[in-house]
């Protein structure tokens, strides 16, 4: 590893929005690689502003090119390329700030003078809503010890806004290669699998309280659209169940109590969302699939099944009946608007 941490950023017809985003991650200077992965675009001109930086800058930035396998396939070429101790994804529509950038980048290189360097950096991610030109930081004071190493045993409770996201993490970059990650190609919401697969490899954590990463909200195709994301259910779906069979809670809960109960805490959430947005499609086909969903659940695991249907945040979403589903997609809706999460 010749470089302290890779910034693998994804870019997709990114030419509207791109400058931006490198332009704040170059402020790392020397120490950083920038990995520009030009998935496949043909509408812009993203592939020529990916060339052009990896020439101003050749001693930070590269460009790689394929041929168009989706945001996943995107991070999977960044973890195969990287040359940083650490890794971290930036989307192309978001950007991070530049003071807090330098605070982090100073602490990771105490940590790389380490014989066994730290396997995962926590900062806090901003949401930018460009609707209403407002701000809401998620951060994670009462969960984390502050500048501070420690394991998952020091962690507290999650409130229900405060999972890990991609924007949250910063992971070592060998972990991510010996946990065997390989995002799914061609499918949204990638994103919950890259932060939640790794995360019983990890034993050394350090967080930061710091606003990092800023998360763009507000274009109208962007994935996490409630109408865009009813059409993509499917994916979201897909997503789940793959973190079902990512790992057996139970025996991790035996090992690792406080992270199986996150990690559970996690799944719960991503089921719930899933069914949600099957109800909100409302068509007998979709409202199959969530009946599926759940079975497939009970078939891998029929005790974790039952806990997270009648005894986790899933709960709303298994009321009974017509007026059982509005209820559970008003209160999504509710939850939407307190929390701003999309």
């Amino acid at each position: 590893m010749d470089k302290l941490i890779t910034f693998a950023v994804p870019c997709y017809n990114s030419e509207a929005y791109m400058d931006h985003c490198v332009e704040t991650l170059l402020t790392g200077g020397e120490d950083i690689e920038i990995i520009l992965v030009d998935d496949g675009s043909a509408k812009d001109n993203t592939p020529a502003i990916c060339d052009r930086y990896a020439e101003q800058y050749p001693n930070i930035v590269r460009a790689i090119h394929q041929p168009n396998g989706g945001h996943g396939e995107g991070v999977n070429q960044g973890i195969r390329n990287a040359r940083g101790l650490y890794y971290k994804v930036v989307d192309s529509d978001d950007w991070l700030d530049a003071d807090a950038l330098q605070k982090v980048l100073a602490k990771l290189r105490e940590f790389a003078q380490r014989e066994n360097p730290l396997d995962l950096m926590i900062c806090n991610y901003v949401y930018e809503h460009v609707e209403d030109n407002t701000q809401h930081t998620v951060n994670y004071r009462n969960v984390f010890p502050v500048d501070q190493e420690f394991t998952w045993k020091d962690t507290g409770r999650f409130r229900p806004s405060q999972y890990l996201l991609m924007h949250s993490v910063i992971y070592r970059t060998q972990l991510l290669r010996d946990c065997g990650i390989e995002l799914p190609k061609h499918t949204f919401y990638v994103d919950n699998i890259f932060v939640y697969q790794p995360l019983p490899y990890v034993k050394s954590i350090y967080y930061m309280d710091l606003d990092l990463y800023r998360y763009f909200i507000g274009r109208a195709d962007q994935s996490v659209n409630e109408k865009v994301m009813v059409s993509r259910v499917d994916q979201q779906v897909r997503i789940t169940k793959t973190m079902i069979d990512a790992h057996d809670l139970r025996q991790l809960m035996e090992r690792q109590k406080k992270l199986a109960r996150y990690m559970f805490s996690y799944l719960a959430m991503m089921m719930t969302i899933s069914s949600i947005f099957l109800m909100i499609d409302g068509s007998p086909e979709a409202l199959g699939k969530k009946v599926e969903l759940w079975e497939y659940l009970r078939t891998v695991d029929p005790v974790i099944h039952h806990r997270m249907k009648y005894r986790s945040i899933s709960i709303v979403s298994n009321f009974p009946g017509y007026q059982g589903r509005r209820l559970s997609v008003g209160l999504y809706r509710v939850a939407r608007k307190i929390y701003k999460f999309n």
